[in-house]
């Protein structure tokens, strides 16, 4: 499932609570229905399918009944994609940081010599 851009914001707004956060990263061998995952937490049931239905909105988790469970898989190209953005930013940052420093050694090197 290949997540467009203008779904960045639902899919880093879904992963702004930890809770969220945590069930992604329990569903990532995909074990666990809703109702086991709802034994982890200090919530309801009701809470947790929230939670749970925010994830699947966004495209981070996917969920499969096999037999009378609902089993919670996480979408490992949705943590890509955001991993692929935060990494971007990541090489953004870094650069600019680099020629601020370089700038910032230029300008020192320059007031040594003016002595």
């Amino acid at each position: 499932m290949q997540i467009a851009p203008p779904d960045y914001d639902r899919l880093f707004g879904a992963l702004s609570d930890a809770t969220r956060r945590d069930i992604v990263r329990r569903a990532i061998d995909g074990g666990e229905g809703v109702a086991e995952l709802a034994g982890h937490y200090s919530m309801s049931f009701a809470a947790v399918q929230k939670h749970v239905a925010i994830l699947e909105r966004a495209g981070l988790v996917t969920k499969e009944r096999i037999g009378r469970r609902k089993v919670v898989r996480t979408n490992p190209e949705a943590v890509r994609v955001a991993r692929g953005l935060l990494d971007r930013y990541d090489e953004l940052w870094r650069g600019r940081i680099e020629r601020m420093t370089a700038l910032l050694a230029d300008s020192n090197d320059t007031k040594e010599t003016d002595r």
